[in-house]
């Protein structure tokens, strides 16, 4: 059966097929099975895309950036076009040392509680954002939903305007609960060629996320892995 035409039906249809979906992991489940998400490359090659969702923010993605560079490791970063507003300085610099740039939405939206229209306007605006502030077109688009939340209709909207980048290692940098090492060893647990690991280079996560990710750069550099940026292999 085609799961995207299934998901767009009519709106009833969908309304039904969502109230039936109720349980979180069902709902990720399903968004597995659609074509057009990227959890992961598919690679036998010692290859690993770290990713940041949330900035840019000069109290975080300044330290992200110098950590990077000592490893010579590139990256992707997903932004949230709120941000890049802010700080057009630092998302230029991203560009400038050779890391990719994503869409996160201009405000941080959740898919699941957002009108399809308001949320494509909202993705449509930060990726205008983005690139004024380098003053030129995307060659590749990149998107992730913030929390990941992306509805079926919302999928069909976007998938052949942008590359759809979800994860499959999710260390969970932002919980106060976690400490550096929890997040690595989920790190270490999850992670394989080709995987796609989510960090936030956000307040809220910068006490945790700034150890794992310097953790991550030294335990696998000397595995022999590399680190590189999404818009080449997607």
């Amino acid at each position: 059966m085609d799961l995207l035409r299934v998901f767009s039906g009519s709106k009833s249809f969908r309304l039904r097929l969502c109230s039936i979906f109720k349980s979180f992991n069902l709902i990720y489940s399903i968004l597995n099975l659609l074509p057009g998400l990227t959890w992961r490359i598919p690679t036998t090659e010692k290859v690993l895309f770290l990713t940041f969702d949330d900035g840019p923010i000069p109290e975080v993605t300044t330290d992200v950036l110098e950590r990077l560079s000592s490893y010579q490791a590139k990256a992707t970063f997903f932004c949230i076009g709120e941000n890049v507003s802010r700080h057009s300085a630092i998302f230029n610099r991203i560009v400038e040392q050779g890391h990719a740039t994503g869409n996160h939405t201009y405000n941080h939206l959740n898919g699941w509680h957002t009108n399809t229209k308001d949320y494509l306007i909202n993705i449509s605006r930060c990726q205008d954002t983005m690139e004024s502030a380098i003053r030129m077109e995307a060659k590749k688009k990149l998107f992730r939903p913030p929390y990941g939340k992306l509805k079926p209709a919302q999928l069909w909207a976007l998938r052949n305007q942008y590359k759809l980048i979800m994860w499959n290692v999710l260390p969970r940098d932002w919980e106060k609960e976690k400490s550096a090492n929890s997040c690595f060893e989920i790190i270490k647990r999850k992670t394989k060629p080709g995987s796609i690991i989510v960090f936030h280079d956000s307040i809220k996560a910068k006490e945790r996320m700034l150890p794992a990710l310097e953790m991550t750069l030294e335990h696998y550099s000397a595995l022999g892995f590399r680190f590189e940026s999404l818009e080449k292999f997607v």
